[in-house]
This record gives C-alpha cells, sequence and structure tokens, in this order.
C-alpha cells in the first residue's frame, strides 16, 4: 500500500466512529492550544517587561539608601543629588533627579481619592521620557521657590475632573492643602511594571517641607542618575559610589546602586523561566491527550481483531498492519494539533482585548518556532502513543485473531 492509501483507510476508520473520534481529538485540541497560548503568554510579558525598560534606556541607575551589612545607613539628601551633577567630579554623569514618594488623598469639588505623589525636579521628565498633552511640567524656579503646583497623570487628571483637557489654572487640594494644576501627562499605559498615569507630580522642595515629615532635612527617598551613554555605565557608578562615600564619610558604601541593564537582564531571566513554566503545565495537558489516544487507539485494535487476522491470513505483512494503526493514531493528533493552534489564536486574542481593556499594553507573541514545535509534538505524541497499539495488532496471530467473537 501507498502513504496515501494509508491516509485515507485511517480517514475512513476515524469517521466510522465520529464520536469517539471527535473526543479523542478534543484531549490534543486542548493540549496544544494550552502549550501555545501558555508560551504565547509567556513571551507577550517577556517582551512587554523589557518593552517598559529600554523605553527608560539602559544607562539609568537607580540610587537608594541603605546596603547589605549595613545597619545604620545615611539618608540621601538633595544634597547628595547635587553633588552629583558636578561635571568636574562626575563627568560620565548626564543628568540626576531625586525623588521622594508616598501615598496621600486628594481632592477637588466635593470628591476624594487616594493616589500616588512624586516629589521630583525638572529633570524626572526627561529620564521618565514623559510628554504633555497640555500646560508644562515643573520648573527650576517653582522647585527653588516650594510653588504648590502640581502635574497631573492622565489617568489621575480623568479621577479628579473627569477629563483630560481643560484643567490647567484648576486647584486641587493634596492632605487639604490648595495646588495648581500646571500640566497633564500624556498617557504611557499601563506595563507588567505598572504605569505611571494615575501619579501627581510635584516639586521635591514642597513635598518635602508640606507633605512629608522626614527625620533628615532635605531627605529623599531614591537618586535617578543618568550617565551619558550605555558605555559609560560602569565609570558612572564609580563616579557615584566615590562621591557619595565622600560625603557620607564612610569607607563601605551605605547606599544601593542599581543598574537599569541589570533590571534588564533579571527580569529576562525571570520572564523566561515563567515561559518555561508555563509551556510544562501545557505539555502536561498534551501528554494526557496523547494517553487518550493510546487507550482509544487499544480499544480500535480489540474492536477489529477478527479484520486484522483477516488482513494477516490474506498476506498482510506485519509492518502493514503496523503502518495502517500508527496512521490512525498520527491522523488524530495532526487533526488536534492544527484545531488546537486554531484555538491558542482565538485565546491569545482575548486575552490581548482583555488586556487592552484594562489598560495594559500586552500581546501575547505567537511565533513559528512555537507553532511548528506544538505541532510536531502532538503528531510525535500520536505516533509514540499509538506504537505499542499498532504493535499489538501487528502481532496478533492469525488464527486467534480469526477465532475472536
Amino acid at each position: 500500500m501507498k502513504l496515501g492509501q494509508y491516509f485515507s483507510e485511517a480517514i475512513r476508520s476515524l469517521l466510522a466512529s465520529k464520536l469517539r473520534s471527535g473526543l479523542t481529538i478534543l484531549g490534543i485540541v486542548i493540549g496544544v492550544a494550552s502549550v501555545i497560548a501558555m508560551l504565547a503568554v509567556g513571551r507577550g510579558a517577556q517582551a512587554s517587561i523589557n518593552s517598559s525598560i529600554e523605553s527608560i534606556g539602559t544607562n539609568l541607575l537607580f540610587v537608594s539608601s541603605g546596603a547589605t551589612g549595613v545597619t545604620r545607613p545615611q539618608t540621601l539628601t538633595l544634597a547628595d543629588a547635587t553633588a552629583l551633577t558636578d561635571p568636574l567630579n562626575a563627568p560620565d554623569i548626564n543628568m540626576v533627579a531625586p525623588i521622594i514618594q508616598s501615598r496621600t488623598f486628594v481632592s477637588y469639588s466635593g470628591t476624594t481619592t487616594t493616589t500616588a505623589i512624586v516629589g521630583t525636579t525638572p529633570a524626572y521628565q526627561t529620564l521618565q521620557s514623559l510628554t504633555l498633552t497640555e500646560g508644562n511640567f515643573i520648573t527650576d524656579a517653582q522647585v527653588t521657590g516650594r510653588s504648590s503646583v502640581v502635574v497631573l497623570g492622565s489617568g489621575a487628571a480623568t479621577t479628579i475632573f473627569g477629563t483630560v483637557t481643560d484643567v490647567v489654572g484648576k486647584t486641587i487640594r493634596i492632605q487639604g492643602l490648595p495646588f495648581k494644576v500646571i500640566g497633564v501627562l500624556a498617557s504611557k499605559g499601563g506595563s507588567a511594571l505598572g504605569t505611571q498615569d494615575d501619579n501627581l507630580f510635584i516639586p521635591i522642595t514642597t513635598a518635602q517641607s508640606r507633605l512629608t515629615r522626614r527625620g533628615v532635612s532635605n531627605g529623599v527617598d531614591q537618586i535617578y542618575v543618568q550617565a551619558t551613554q550605555a558605555s559609560t555605565v560602569n565609570a558612572a557608578i564609580s563616579e557615584v559610589t566615590q562621591i557619595l562615600e565622600t560625603r557620607h564619610n564612610v569607607t563601605t558604601a551605605d547606599f544601593t546602586i542599581t543598574n537599569q541593564a541589570d533590571i534588564l537582564n533579571t527580569a529576562t531571566t525571570i520572564t523566561s523561566t515563567l515561559t518555561l513554566f508555563l509551556g510544562g503545565i501545557g505539555g502536561i495537558s498534551l501528554l494526557v491527550g496523547g494517553i487518550g489516544i493510546m487507550n482509544i487507539m487499544f480499544v480500535v485494535v480489540t474492536e477489529r481483531t477478527r479484520e486484522i487476522g483477516l488482513r494477516k491470513a490474506l498476506g498482510a505483512r506485519k509492518i502493514y498492519i503496523m503502518i495502517q494503526f500508527l496512521m490512525e493514531s498520527a491522523v488524530l493528533s495532526l487533526l488536534g494539533g492544527i484545531i488546537g493552534i486554531g484555538l491558542a489564536w482565538v485565546i491569545s486574542q482575548i486575552v490581548a482585548r482583555v488586556a487592552s481593556a484594562s489598560g495594559t499594553s500586552f500581546t501575547p507573541v505567537i511565533g513559528w518556532d512555537i507553532v511548528l514545535l506544538a505541532t510536531l509534538c502532538s503528531a510525535g505524541i500520536g505516533l509514540f502513543f499509538g506504537l505499542y497499539p499498532s504493535s499489538r495488532a501487528a502481532n496478533l496471530e492469525p488464527v486467534e485473531a480469526l477465532r475472536t467473537e
């Protein structure tokens, strides 16, 4: 028999029991769809996180108070941030932005909400690639004058005013104190790292003097430092370390410097592990589908024992019998794989729409390598789990098979 004849014979045999064949295929469909959809979700999450980090730039450093083994670290201050901007001592540092973060209540026209407040300087806008839809960001004069001004994220503007337009010039109250709105940021959307759309931004000096109570005068939570370029990151780290150790009068750093590139590498490692884990879970479903194929092939062999005996009595060789049943199991798994690919695409689209509706920039990524891997795995599982039943059918003795009722 030719391969085409084996294929057509397998199709006729499967169509003879449509319900049983359909239920068997369903197991493979679920398995293949699970593998592809979960790997696609994992890759989508990895792409979203990497995009969020890379959009800021790999030449960004984060300096925080505290270090491993240091019991009483000194608090970072505005003076520390100012010292890092000295081009003589820090030629490889391009820009510095200290920040203070807290959550507090904001009210307008009798409505109160809780949101995140970020006290910072004008450099923060450039470091975080923020753009405005109207108005302006914080200026140096407003930082120096401790002005009661605020820039709203698009989400915060919508929550407070119900709109992102025509809000500049209005006054809101933060912790009961009046603040004039001077700008509204364009939406950056959500990501796996969160969103800044719901934040409010005020001059850092205003945050220190009016909204926070800190043990150290001019204390800050963190200092963002931008190296001149990616290739000077290590030099910038050395300069930050030397300047702050000198200012804090310590020989062992009582602060921590986190490299954006290190964050990217860590995030990539985590998401890659997550993707493999999700793929493994989907693989279990595919394995269950394969066991279903083996089970159904045993039933088929039992039902067609007399047919097998008659074929062998008429001269059919073992290899022909074996190929016939292997072809049936392969067709079952291949059909399940093809349908599973379509189902995985539908699931991915649903996940993408749900993420988009929730304001998160997240799109599952279905690559051809995933599709090919799932298809080959489904066909391989059909052959693997069909091998023993096929071998059992091929080894039946004709006389014993013909006696079977």
